[in-house]
């Protein structure tokens, strides 16, 4: 594995985030999801698993990861994290590349294939998501109320004091095993100490604060988020989904595996099903780019109802 630095710029500033190259042969690009305790390290298994025929490229987001810092003034916001995307896919990664995206990062990575379709071959979402864990939780009528938390948490003192409260050794072990894994035993004392290592970070309230109270989200409704995917000539694309994924961000992905122009299988998993199962995602994304057109409706089938029935679940892991 060798590890690169890639330095873009957004408002004036230098923005420096590091990313991984693991493997050889056809052109990769593996994103993390966005969340308090993501970082590129997510992906590595993932990366390992696809080596021997992708040579896979795996950023950690801007302000994200353990070494991400954000620069002094930098508002962290979907604009930066799409000229982000950009650039890497532009300087870094040979076209045409297969994109897998974890959670978030499925948005971001429609925006810009619909800008693009010929610099990607392939597209797979992992589990994927739109909207922050406030607005899902509560509902986007209280938009402003999230501003208003946002703003207090990337404030001075007080801030720092709430983010350690809120991102103690017990809520991100409570979190994990809530929703973001479906294995409670996966939670090891190994994995509890990188991430709460991502925690630890300087300025690591900032990506927090943005992505929790939505801050990040790309679009703030289903509708919106479906029409991503009506983009002309948008590759082939393929939406994984955890069987044990929460149930409000389940109906919302249930809604995207709807879609007649989509690819869908469930896979064993939740939230972070590339993490915790990341040879079945492996699979599916070398089933998925191998067959051609004539043979993807039979490899990824639609079930008209009760998409994740017991059946799927059996094909698909």
């Amino acid at each position: 594995m060798e590890t690169r630095r890639f330095q873009s710029t957004a408002d004036g500033l230098s923005v420096e985030t590091w990313f991984d190259i693991v493997g050889q042969g056809k052109s990769a690009l593996l994103l993390p999801a966005l969340s308090s305790i993501s970082s590129r390290a997510e992906m590595r298994a993932l990366a390992h698993a696809l080596a021997d025929a992708y040579r896979c490229f795996v950023p950690d987001w801007p302000g994200f990861g353990l070494e991400g810092r954000r620069p002094a003034g930098l508002v962290l916001r979907p604009e930066l994290l799409l000229g982000f995307l950009r650039e890497f896919t532009a300087r870094e990664a040979e076209a045409p590349m297969v994109v897998i995206a974890a959670g978030h990062g499925a948005a971001y990575v429609l925006t810009v294939a619909g800008e693009q379709p010929e610099r990607f071959s392939h597209l797979i979402l992992v589990a994927p998501t739109w909207r922050g864990p406030l607005p899902t939780a509560m509902g986007n009528h209280r938009r402003p109320l999230w501003g208003r938390i946002r703003k207090i948490v990337e404030a001075p003192v007080i801030g720092p004091a709430l983010f350690r409260l809120n991102m103690s050794g017990p809520v991100i072990r409570k979190m994990m095993r809530a929703h973001v894994y479906a294995d409670p035993s996966f939670v090891t004392p190994e994995l509890m100490r990188a991430k709460t290592a991502l925690t630890h970070r300087r300025d690591a309230r900032f990506a927090t604060a943005a992505f929790v109270t939505g801050g990040l989200d790309l679009v703030e409704d289903r509708e919106p988020f479906l029409r991503l995917f009506d983009a002309p000539a948008l590759p082939p694309t393929l939406a994984l989904i955890g069987a044990s994924t929460p149930r409000k961000s389940r109906a919302d992905m249930d809604a995207v595996a709807a879609l007649p122009q989509l690819h869908a299988q469930v896979i064993p998993g939740a939230l972070a099903a590339h993490e915790e199962h990341p040879q079945a995602v492996a699979d599916a994304v070398r089933r998925f780019t191998q067959s051609d057109g004539a043979t993807l409706k039979q490899v990824f089938p639609k079930v008209a109802a009760g998409f994740g029935s017991k059946n799927l679940l059996d094909k698909g892991s």
